[in-house]
C-alpha cells in the first residue's frame, strides 16, 4: 500500500493545483450530483453550514458512491478533541480548521487529527477499531496507516493570525493554509470589502508564508473571475464558491433571462 492513499494529501504535498467548491447545503444528493462534476475536493462544511455527525457521514457516503477521485474535506466548528476524532473516525481524511491564530492553535489542531507515535509522538486522537474508517473493523492496518493518511489545512483569518503567520505555516503536519478572505478583511476593520488594499496585501502575506514553508496556500473564490485571479496570484487550492452560492446565482439568471 502507498504512502499516500488520500489523494488530495498528495496533490497538496506536491504542489499541484486543486479546485473544490463548498457543500453548505446538507445534502447528500447535493454532495453526490457533485461529486460527478469533476471536482478535486468538496467541502462539508460544519462552522457555517446546518452540517452535523450524521449528515457529514451521509455526504462522506455519497461522495464515495460517484467512484471518483474527488476528495471529501471537512470543515469542522472548533478545535475540539471529541469533535475532531468523531469526523476522523467517520471517514474523513482531510480536515480544515478555521481561525488559526498561532504556531500553537496549528500545532494542536495537528495532534488532534493523529494517533500517539510516529512524527506525532503527542497525537491526541483516541484509538477505536470498529468504526466508519476502519471499514468498521475490517481494516486491520488502519490505525498503523492513518497518521500518513490525514492532511490538515489551517485557515488564516484574523490580523493575529498575519503576525504569527510564518511559523503556522512552518508547523510539522500542517499542509496547507486556506485564508478566509470575509473574517480576514472584517479582522482588519474592513468589513464586507475583501478588496481593500490593506487586505490584499495580507492576502499576499500570506501566500509568501505558505511559499516558504514549501505548502500550498488555498483561497475561497466567489466566481471564476476572482478564481482565475487568485490562480494567477499563486493560489494552488481554490474554492469556486458553494452548492447554495451556485443553486441561487442560477436561479437569479433564469428568472432574468426569462423576464419575470
Amino acid at each position: 500500500m502507498s504512502a499516500f492513499t488520500n489523494p488530495l494529501k498528495q496533490r497538496l504535498k506536491e504542489g499541484e493545483p486543486s479546485i473544490g467548491l463548498w457543500l453548505s447545503l446538507a445534502s447528500a444528493n447535493v454532495a453526490e450530483a457533485l461529486a460527478h462534476t469533476g471536482f478535486d475536493w468538496l467541502c462539508i462544511d460544519m462552522e457555517h453550514a446546518p452540517n452535523d455527525s450524521d449528515d457529514v457521514v451521509a455526504q462522506l457516503r455519497a461522495i464515495a458512491a460517484a467512484h471518483l477521485p474527488t476528495e471529501p474535506i471537512v470543515r469542522v466548528p472548533a478545535r475540539e478533541a471529541w469533535l475532531v476524532k468523531r469526523v476522523l473516525d467517520s471517514g474523513a481524511r482531510t480536515l480544515m480548521f478555521p481561525n488559526i491564530e498561532s504556531a500553537a492553535d496549528a500545532a494542536h489542531a495537528v495532534r488532534l487529527t493523529r494517533y500517539p507515535g510516529g512524527d506525532v509522538p503527542d497525537g491526541l486522537r483516541g484509538v477505536a477499531g470498529a468504526v466508519r474508517a476502519a471499514a468498521f473493523g475490517a481494516r486491520r492496518d488502519y490505525v498503523q496507516s492513518a497518521n500518513t493518511q490525514i492532511a490538515t489545512i489551517v485557515q488564516i483569518e484574523s490580523a493575529r493570525a498575519l503576525e504569527d503567520v510564518d511559523a503556522i505555516a512552518a508547523t510539522p503536519g500542517v499542509d496547507c493554509l486556506f485564508v478566509g478572505p470575509a473574517d480576514l478583511a472584517a479582522s482588519l476593520g474592513h468589513l464586507g470589502d475583501s478588496k481593500h488594499s490593506d487586505v490584499q496585501a495580507a492576502i499576499a502575506r500570506i501566500t509568501a508564508a505558505a511559499a516558504k514553508a514549501g505548502i500550498p496556500a488555498g483561497i475561497f473564490a466567489m466566481d471564476v473571475a476572482a478564481a482565475r485571479a487568485y490562480r494567477d496570484a499563486g493560489f494552488k487550492v481554490i474554492a469556486l464558491a458553494s452548492d447554495v452560492i451556485w443553486l441561487v446565482r442560477a436561479a437569479r439568471a433564469a428568472l432574468q433571462e426569462l423576464g419575470s
